[in-house]
């Protein structure tokens, strides 16, 4: 089983307190204090304890998929929502700018202590901002969470035939996840499907698109999804016009 860089301290810790209880049945046997039966049983359960925290952070290795035109899912889990969100009511300059003050669609995705926590980049992308908001911790599955909880968010643009299309990745602390890990700085490029960071002990990863510029959803509600190889929305062809008006207006009204 691989694990993931992002765990070295949860897992070295785990691992070294089960070779100290080891020592400690071994040397209660040796003395006389407890009978080989019991101790076994001690080790046996640590052991299982000592699995279960390395297997929070295992990194299997993914089959990114292949189809050029699919921007694949940044997380394992389950899909808890899609919903548009109207330009007028982002709360975050980062990502209004961003997408250019156009409406947004928002995959929820609800991650359990069971799934893999490594995120990826849902497309090639160069990050333009990183935003950390301190706040609550709700249930992850909950769709406030991204708007109240502890979250960390990435943006940036992405290319397409000669054109760009913006992307934003959140990942949201839940009511068991107490920390996120995400050494991203803007300026860097990622290739879709590389690992970026994750969330430790369950949460909730979201995925902000472009509504409206031919990009459409290819996930329902429900659906489980695996990060890099799952493909939550395709950018389709017409996607390229769109995406060149959008910029010629942008620059406009940078212009002005």
């Amino acid at each position: 089983m691989i694990l993931t860089k992002y765990g070295k301290k949860e897992w070295g810790m785990a691992l070294s307190a089960f070779l100290v209880v080891i020592v400690l049945c071994a040397a209660t046997v040796f003395l006389g204090i407890l009978p080989p039966g019991v101790a076994g049983a001690v080790i046996a359960f640590a052991a299982l304890v000592c699995f279960a925290a390395c297997a929070f952070f295992r990194d299997p290795p993914r089959k990114i998929a292949a189809d050029p035109s699919a921007i694949v899912s940044p997380a394992d889990g389950v899909i808890k929502d899609v919903e548009l969100i109207k330009s007028e009511t982002l709360e975050n300059d980062d990502l209004r700018r961003l997408f250019h003050d156009k409406d947004i669609l928002r995959i929820g995705i609800f991650l359990s202590v069971f799934n893999v926590h490594i995120n990826r980049a849902p497309w090639d992308m160069k990050v333009e901002f990183k935003f950390y908001k301190p706040g609550k911790y709700l249930d992850a599955r909950d769709p406030d969470a991204g708007r109240v909880n502890e979250s960390m968010l990435i943006g940036g643009a992405c290319p397409f035939e000669g054109e760009t299309f913006p992307i934003a990745v959140r990942q949201v602390s839940g009511a068991i996840a107490r920390r996120i890990v995400c050494p991203v700085n803007p300026g860097e490029s990622y290739t879709r499907g590389q690992k970026y960071g994750m969330i430790k002990f369950g949460s909730r990863t979201e995925l902000y698109i472009p509504a409206g510029m031919g990009i459409d959803v290819a996930v329902n509600v429900g659906e489980a999804v695996r990060a890099g190889s799952s493909i939550l929305a395709f950018v389709r062809p017409e996607a390229k016009a769109k995406l060149h008006a959008l910029a010629e207006e942008a620059a406009a009204k940078d212009m002005q």
